[in-house]
């Protein structure tokens, strides 16, 4: 029975990879230890289960990346610590050839920028600033460069973790499914934010009522995610380790669960990092670090609460991980492991199959993808 189900898993495994197109993946690192150069620039070929490194483009700690809609930009946060101040970068990215371009850099506004987005219009690009408590705006030339910052919000308050939650500390800036509003999570003082946001402004963000949700004390909300049918949005919190499930409509949250992502007993930092959905809107994936190196598999049920379906051990610190377009592959980046782990999502039930496969790349944070045609 056993080399039966091994049998169908690998058959299984090969249609999938047989439906799969090429991709590009764009892997932010932090190079402050001095293992890392900057952005790696691979292309990925999941029919062959392979990956060739393209290039490296040179940046100071580029941590996040948002690619534009239109695939000709890349944009990059600076995450330098000390006294370098935060900077964004911006990159041209050659399609044909798979090489990032540097363009220009600016100000972030803040100190150790973490998280950066840009619209579809690829007219905005927002930066959420970790130590400077705020989160800023930066217009776009037509060449895709950057320009000074035009908008800059500060966030106060603090919350009840004084290790952690001495001050506010903006960890994401995300944009609605229709652009009208931007959500920003601040670890630091335990709310989410929302703002309207109207890119043709030359500031576009504007308070909303009421202009932040209050996150339980000690939690530290990180991220959020958009179910794929817009009606659910799901808050990642980095301290608790729990997510939070939400109804979602026109810019307006209500609480409809609070699930936990690391069950492990101890009430100290939990490390909860990223959370994703699948293309589908069937499965949802979080990572946790610190006590326990590990990514999380919940079914979304029809009503978009979640259910605890699998725990699946990955490598050291996974910060970051991606669900590939295609909604077949989901990719760890295992920032002290120094690797990208390659797992099948099982379609019908969510599960993990790890393809035994790697990336070598020193201190891997954040993973992006565009096809390649």
């Amino acid at each position: 029975m056993k080399k039966i189900l091994v049998a169908l898993l690998l058959l299984s495994f090969s249609f999938v990879q047989a439906q799969n197109p090429i991709f590009y993946l764009l892997v932010g690192t932090y190079t402050d230890n001095g293992k890392s150069e900057g952005i790696y620039v691979y292309k990925y070929n999941p029919n062959r289960n392979e990956a060739t490194l393209m290039g490296t483009a040179k940046a100071d700690d580029p941590s996040f990346l948002a690619i534009s809609k239109d695939q000709k930009f890349v944009y990059a946060v600076n995450e330098t610590h000390g006294d370098k101040p935060g900077q964004v970068s911006a990159f041209s990215l050659d399609k044909k050839k798979g090489v990032l371009t540097f363009l220009n850099k600016q100000p972030s506004g803040g100190d150790d920028p973490c998280y950066v987005a840009v619209d579809s219009a690829g007219k905005n690009v927002v930066v959420a600033n970790y130590n400077g408590g705020n989160l800023s705006v930066l217009k776009t030339n037509p060449d895709g460069s950057l320009q000074p910052y035009a908008q800059l919000i500060a966030h106060d308050g603090y919350g009840t973790n004084v290790k952690r939650q001495e001050m506010p500390h903006v960890h994401c800036t995300v944009f609605s499914p229709d652009e009208k509003y931007l959500f920003a999570a601040d670890l630091g003082n335990d709310r989410l934010y929302h703002y309207n946001f109207k890119a043709s402004d030359a500031t576009p963000l504007t308070d909303m009522t009421p202009p932040y949700y209050e996150i339980p004390d000690g939690s530290g909300p990180r991220h959020i995610v958009f179910s794929p049918d817009k009606k659910y949005a799901y808050l990642i919190s980095e301290l608790s380790g729990n997510v939070i499930a939400y109804q979602y409509n026109n810019g307006q949250l209500t609480q409809i669960q609070t699930i936990a992502s690391d069950i492990t007993k101890t009430k100290d930092d939990k490390g909860s990092a990223e959370i994703d959905i699948t293309p589908n809107g069937k499965f949802l994936y979080t990572s946790n670090r610190v006590t326990s190196n590990e990514i999380v598999v919940y079914k979304i049920n029809s009503d978009g609460t979640l259910v605890d379906v699998a725990h699946t051990a990955v490598g050291i610190h996974p910060r970051n991980f991606m669900i590939d377009p295609t909604g077949h592959f989901l990719l760890v980046a295992n920032r002290d492991s120094d690797n990208i782990q390659i797992f099948v999502i099982n379609k019908n039930y969510g599960l993990l199959d790890d393809t035994h496969v790697t990336i070598s790349v020193p201190n891997p944070v954040c993973l992006k993808m565009v096809p390649v045609n």
